[in-house]
């Protein structure tokens, strides 16, 4: 199989390496060798946080170069506009349509672009997801990123069993069931 690229996208806090590690526990798990980087900058202090996860036969190293990513997962509008470089021509971005102001906005000495989605679209597959309605909706907003993940696993090769699986094996165990309802509510989106 050809290496797969995946990369995560989002601010600190917003569950980027819990996403990174269901994916990489995904590979694994069906036999192929995964290679993951996490890159933190700022992340405490709401921050960039980014994730390479690479797939494959036989992966060389962790990183995703600019024009390879083939799946891009961003947890925060800003974040898919910031990397959406390192998409491939045929890839696909799926983004959680959430505004989080970075320090620069919050300070005034930027300002916040405005329809980064409609941007994003007019150049890339871009598949968006309001996913903290649906998180609230569901009564525990920090799942909001196994709901991104869901619809970004409709664009990966693993069956919904295999994800759940995967979900069951990463997450604490009082949070198992509330997280596969998370991921089955963005695999049906």
């Amino acid at each position: 199989m050809e290496t797969k690229n995946i990369m995560i996208v989002g601010v600190g806090g917003q569950g980027t390496l819990l996403t990174s590690r269901i994916l990489g526990g995904i590979t694994q798990d069906n036999g192929y060798d995964v290679k993951l980087s996490e890159v933190h900058g700022m992340a405490q202090r709401g921050g960039s946080v980014v994730t390479y996860v690479r797939y494959g036969d036989a992966v060389a190293e962790p990183i995703v170069e600019e024009g390879q990513a083939d799946v891009l997962i961003a947890f925060e509008r800003l974040e898919a506009m910031r990397y959406a470089h390192f998409l491939k021509k045929d890839g696909v971005i799926v983004v959680n349509d959430e505004r989080i102001d970075p320090m620069p906005v919050v300070i005034g000495a930027a300002d916040y672009p405005e329809n980064i989605i409609e941007e994003l679209s007019a150049k890339y597959t871009v598949f968006s997801v309001k996913a903290m309605e649906e998180a609230k909706k569901l009564g525990n907003t920090r799942t909001f990123n196994i709901i991104v993940l869901g619809v970004a696993a409709q664009h990966m090769d693993f069956s919904k069993e295999q994800w759940l699986e995967a979900i069951e094996k990463k997450v604490p165990p009082k949070t198992i069931e509330i997280n596969k309802k998370a991921f089955e509510i963005g695999y049906t989106c």
